[in-house]
C-alpha cells in the first residue's frame, strides 16, 4: 500500500473554510496536498500535479462539479475521485457515481473516520488496479518471450535440448551441510520433468521436482516458463526482499495464476520446499506431486503425503504450507512418477507400494536406483523420469 508521506491528494472546494479543514486533516495524516479554488483551477492542477487522489465538491463556481468530475475521470481513469459535497441528493450521488466517482461523502463532515476510510479505500483499490495491469503486462511480456523460445525450441529441438539442459542446476551442489543431488531421464528428445535447487539469502536453499503434463516441445516449454517464474522471484527477493520464493505456498499460487492465465494449455505437479540450513526446518507445499517424497532416518521409510491439487488446472485453487523439524532426516529422496511405468500395470497404490519397498531393499542413492532399474539400458523410456535427493552429512546416498 501506498503510505500517507507519498500520496498527493488534490482538494477542490470554493469554500475556503471547508478546504482549509479538509487540508488540515490531510496533513495531521502527512499525506502531501494540493489546493483548488474552482473547477478550471482543479483541472490544471491534476494535469501537472498527478495527484493520487481528488476530493472534489460539486458545487463550484464557474465549472459545474459534475463536469470537473467528468473531465478528470476521462485525463485518468483509475485515479480515485472522492464526492464531498453538502447536496446531500440522491440525485446527486447517482450522476457522480456514473460520471466516474468512486464514492460519495456528504459534508458538513461530522466524523472525519468516514473520510480516512473511503480515501484509505480508494487507494487500495487503486494499488491493486495497478498491479493488475503491471502483472498482466508482465504476463504480456513474459507470454510474447515464451512464444519466440516455443518457435526456436521446434525449429530445432537439438538445440532446445542443449537449452533445456542448461537451466538444469549442477548435477551435483552442496549448502550448507546438506548435499543435493539430481538426474533427469526423458522419455523424448525434450524433457517434461524439470528440478532445481538454489540459494535463498544466507542459510535458506529453495528446491524443487516438478512433472509438466504431456510430452514433447509443449512440455519442455513450461519447463522454461517454470525455471523463468522461479528466477524472477528469485531476483524480486534478492533486489526488494519480496518473500514469496521463501513461502511455499505464495509461490505455488504465483505459479498456478500465471501457468492457469497462460494461452499454453498445461497443468504441472510440483512438490517446492524451502530449507532452512540454520535451524534445520522445512516449510513445504505439493500441488498433486506423487509418488510422495520419501524420507529417510536411519529407521524407516517416511512419506510426505501432504498435496494439493495440480499448478495450473483450477483457477481458484489453494495451496497450504507445511513445516517439519528436519534435523533428524539422513535423506530425502523425490522421484517423478515416471518411474511407476517400469513395474507392472496394476493401481496407483500398488506400485508405489513396490517403488517403496524396491527403494528399502536396493539402496537410496540416485546411482544405485538408475541401475537397480536399468534405465540407461532401456531401448525406450515410457515417459521422462527424474530424481532428486539430498543429503545431510558427508554427501553419501
Amino acid at each position: 500500500m501506498l503510505t500517507s508521506a507519498v500520496v498527493k491528494i488534490l482538494t477542490i472546494e470554493d469554500e475556503v473554510a471547508v478546504r482549509r479543514s479538509l487540508v488540515a486533516h490531510l496533513e495531521d495524516l502527512e499525506y502531501d496536498y494540493i489546493e483548488a479554488a474552482n473547477g478550471q483551477e482543479g483541472i490544471a492542477l491534476f494535469k501537472t500535479v498527478k495527484p493520487d487522489l481528488v476530493l472534489c465538491d460539486l458545487r463550484l463556481p464557474g465549472m459545474d462539479g459534475l463536469d470537473v468530475l467528468s473531465a478528470l475521470a476521462e485525463l485518468s481513469p483509475d485515479t480515485p475521485i472522492i464526492i464531498v459535497s453538502g447536496a446531500n441528493q440522491v440525485a446527486d450521488a447517482i450522476q457522480a457515481l456514473k460520471r466516474g466517482a468512486w464514492d460519495y461523502i456528504t459534508k458538513p463532515i461530522v466524523d472525519f473516520q468516514v473520510l480516512d476510510t473511503a480515501i484509505e479505500r480508494a487507494l487500495n483499490r487503486a494499488r491493486l488496479m495497478s498491479e493488475n495491469r503491471a502483472y498482466q503486462k508482465h504476463l504480456e511480456t513474459l507470454n510474447q518471450e515464451l512464444s519466440i523460445a516455443l518457435g526456436q525450441l521446434r525449429e530445432d529441438e537439438e538445440a532446445a535440448r542443449a537449452l533445456q539442459a542448461s537451466l538444469l542446476p549442477p548435477m551435483k551442489a552442496q549448502f550448507g551441510d546438506y548435499h543435493f543431488h539430481r538426474s533427469l531421464f526423458p522419455s523424448l528428445l525434450l524433457s517434461g520433468d524439470f528440478v532445481d535447487y538454489f540459494a535463498i539469502g544466507d542459510h535458506e536453499v529453495g528446491f524443487y521436482i516438478a512433472d509438466i503434463s504431456g510430452h514433447g516441445a509443449a512440455s519442455a516449454f513450461v519447463t522454461v516458463m517454470l525455471k523463468t517464474l522461479f528466477e524472477k522471484h528469485l531476483d524480486a527477493y534478492q533486489r526488494d526482499h519480496e518473500t514469496v520464493v521463501s513461502q511455499p505456498s505464495e509461490m505455488l499460487d504465483h505459479l498456478n495464476r500465471a501457468l492457469y492465465l497462460s494461452p499454453i494449455e498445461k497443468y504441472l505437479t510440483i512438490f517446492y520446499g524451502v530449507l532452512d540450513l540454520k535451524t534445520h526446518t522445512l516449510r513445504f507445499c505439493t500441488g498433486g506431486q506423487f509418488p510422495y517424497p520419501m524420507l529417510f532416518d536411519g529407521g524407516e521409510i517416511k512419506t510426505l503425503t501432504s498435496h494439493d491439487k495440480p499448478v495450473g488446472l483450477f483457477e481458484d485453487s489453494i495451496y497450504t504450507q507445511h513445516e517439519i523439524d528436519f534435523g533428524s532426516v539422513r535423506q530425502m529422496l523425490m522421484i517423478s512418477d515416471g518411474i511407476l511405468e517400469l513395474f507392472p500395470r496394476d493401481s496407483a497404490r500398488r506400485r508405489t507400494e513396490w517403488l517403496l519397498q524396491t527403494v528399502s531393499d536396493g539402496g537410496s542413492s540416485i546411482d544405485e536406483l538408475v541401475e537397480r532399474f536399468n534405465i540407461e539400458g532401456l531401448e525406450e523410456i515410457p515417459d521422462d523420469i527424474a530424481f532428486l535427493s539430498l543429503t545431510r552429512g558427508d554427501g553419501d546416498e
